[in-house]
């Protein structure tokens, strides 16, 4: 398993857009990787402002620019005082998602961290503008951060299907949270089940199709173990009945996670519109960071 190498924190200066620059220097100072903070002007505000200025004040835009950059550079001191991470500045001005897709492919960033936005209604339809659309265009490990970074990960949620996707998304999570305990989390309902009732299978011979399936569960979660070479003392190993959803964000809490590994995209088109639906309501509702794993780890 290789360390990361390098860390794109991308920031608007906001509350929660610094919880996430510090858990990125958190990961940097433990890996050893290259952190890069990153501030993207929106060129479409910068061309309101114009609009608004008067000719004598045209001067003003690079006043503004100048004073954004002093707050990245001042981020960044709080980060080399803190985590003793020295973090590249960078201030670019275009459209936000391309700049950020651009500097994280001219630095190959293994992961890229972002704070999550927005509350209540909003932020179950809308997760903020620039983490969505990341999340639905750049295929990097993406780490959306909701809690200060008050220490390394101690524990993580994966729920896993036994795809390649779980693999890879394991792979990944101990590249961000090599030290952290791993609980992983198969939530299975069996196929048809409703319509199987509807037919008129009675309750026991839909109890022991859980069984069955209860079991395979469990055979494959160890085969997964094995393949990922986990420590079996560090694993804790869930299979339970019921929507995924429900069950990642009710285990969440049982298990005390401050991690959740996730992988983006859902099965089929419809799903990958959605961004996956079990993705999407997991970023909307956990209170724990959520790292969405979408591509095969280095």
């Amino acid at each position: 398993m290789n360390p990361l190498r390098t860390l794109l924190a991308a920031t608007d200066l906001s509350a929660l857009a610094r919880h996430a620059v510090m858990r990125a220097a958190l990961i940097a100072a433990e890996s050893g990787g290259q952190l890069s903070l990153q501030h993207v002007v929106s060129v479409g505000a910068l061309d309101a402002l114009r609009h608004l200025l008067d000719a004598g004040t045209a001067g003003m835009q690079q006043q503004l620019l100048e004073e954004v950059r002093g707050e990245v550079q001042a981020l960044a001191a709080e980060v080399a005082a803190h985590h003793g991470v020295a973090a590249a500045v960078r201030v670019d001005v275009g459209a936000v998602l391309a700049e950020i897709a651009s500097h994280a492919d001219a630095i190959d960033a293994d992961l890229l961290v972002l704070g999550a936005r927005g509350a209540g209604f909003m932020r179950e339809l809308l997760i903020g503008s620039t983490t969505e659309r990341a999340l639905r265009k750049i295929s990097r490990p993406l780490l959306v951060v909701k809690q200060m970074a008050h220490e390394s990960y101690r524990r993580m949620l994966v729920p896993v299907d036994f795809s390649a996707r779980s693999l890879d998304a394991l792979r990944v999570a101990q590249r961000v949270a090599p030290a952290a305990e791993i609980v992983l989390l198969h939530a299975f309902e069996v196929p048809f089940e409703g319509k199987l009732r509807f037919a008129g299978v009675d309750e026991q011979a839909l109890s022991a199709l859980r069984v069955n399936a209860r079991r395979e569960a469990g055979a494959q979660m160890n085969e997964l173990v094995e393949q990922a070479a986990l420590d079996p003392a560090r694993v804790r190993r869930i299979v339970l009945h019921g929507e995924a959803s429900t069950q990642i964000l009710e285990q969440e809490q049982a298990q005390d996670c401050d991690l959740i590994v996730i992988g983006k995209r859902g099965q089929g088109v419809f799903e990958e519109m959605l961004l996956g639906s079990v993705t999407r309501h997991v970023l909307a509702r956990s209170a724990a960071d959520v790292l969405v794993a979408d591509r095969r780890a280095g």
